[in-house]
């Protein structure tokens, strides 16, 4: 089992079953996590199928090597981005794939442990980086950033109605003193939105952090980069999933899954196709799978979980 303090994978079986995994397969777990997805795939893949597992977190990879130690070289684990995976499937020597998963979002271990920074429940450094080695960090586009640029991200990243009046509470605090934790930065933004806002269910500072750790990790692009060049590295019959935990990343994937397996981008008036764009995707998925009702009581972070899943013809 996976220990406790862990990534509990979602929706194991819809995913891995999604898959279609075959024996002797190469499939690509471009968010390796704790191991959970990649363990199961590895068995149905059985004798010969290998696992690239790719992740941009040293804590995960150290888990997973644990993990899917049993199934020697069958699990390849690289440290890296999954937007590289039309570099990082060749260098390791495989034309293609038969399978990508990407679960998006952060794993419960990086929620939970205090000096990560993506938890305004846990008072520390602003941090929010998947890559602890690299890349500037939430502290420095909060304490950094000209204000209109970091109202962007607020409304577009994390989809704030108010971004104006927490913008300029950051601003006049941030020319006091640097705001140099979780705990202070979620205290600005409660106090900066009116009170009604303050009843609701999830926390006031939700949204702004949820900006901040996309902006830090560059999600949505390496996500768009990840599935144009994962669909080229997918053989024939191979399938793409992909789970997604919040509007912004489903509806790229929804989008872009379309747009695919439409194949033409001509404007609509046009008479004939001009752009040659061919159909490469036929969607498996045209609403998305959704955990169960008992899982998300057993787990409670899966309920915003949304399932993908497209095929390569």
């Amino acid at each position: 089992m996976i220990r406790a303090f862990f990534h509990e994978p979602v929706m194991l079986k819809e995913t891995v079953d999604s898959l279609d995994c075959a024996p002797g397969g190469v499939y690509f777990d471009g968010t390796l996590g704790g191991g959970g997805h990649a363990y199961e795939i590895l068995v149905r893949t059985a004798p010969e199928g290998v696992l690239i597992g790719v992740d941009r977190d040293d804590d995960a990879l150290s888990e997973s090597a644990r993990r899917l130690e049993p199934f020697g070289d069958r699990a390849l684990l690289v440290k890296g981005n999954f937007a590289d995976i039309g570099t990082i499937v060749p260098e390791l020597g495989f034309q293609g794939v038969r399978g990508i998963l990407l679960d998006l979002g952060v794993s419960s271990h990086q929620f939970d442990i205090p000096d990560r920074g993506f938890a305004f429940s846990l008072d520390a450094p602003l941090d929010m980086r998947m890559d602890q080695q690299s890349g500037v960090t939430a502290f420095d586009i909060v304490n950094g950033f000209p204000e209109e640029r970091l109202k962007k991200i607020i409304k577009e990243y994390g989809e704030e109605m108010m971004p104006g009046r927490i913008v300029r509470a950051i601003s006049e605090r941030r020319k006091l003193s640097p705001i140099r934790t979780t705990g202070e930065l979620a205290a600005i933004i409660a106090g900066a939105l009116p009170g009604r806002l303050k009843q609701k269910r999830i926390h006031p500072a939700t949204k702004t952090f949820q900006a901040l750790r996309i902006a830090v990790n560059n999600e949505l692009e390496n996500l768009h980069t990840a599935i144009e060049s994962g669909i080229d590295m997918l053989e024939e019959g191979g399938r793409f999933s992909i789970i997604a935990f919040h509007s912004l990343e489903d509806r790229m994937v929804k989008n872009l899954f379309r747009s695919w397996e439409k194949g033409c981008i001509c404007p609509p008036d046009f008479p004939v196709c001009c752009c040659n764009r061919k159909s490469k995707l036929k969607v498996l998925t045209r609403r998305p799978v959704m955990p169960g009702e008992a899982e998300i009581i057993s787990n409670p972070r899966a309920r915003s979980a949304r399932l993908r899943t497209a095929v390569r013809i």
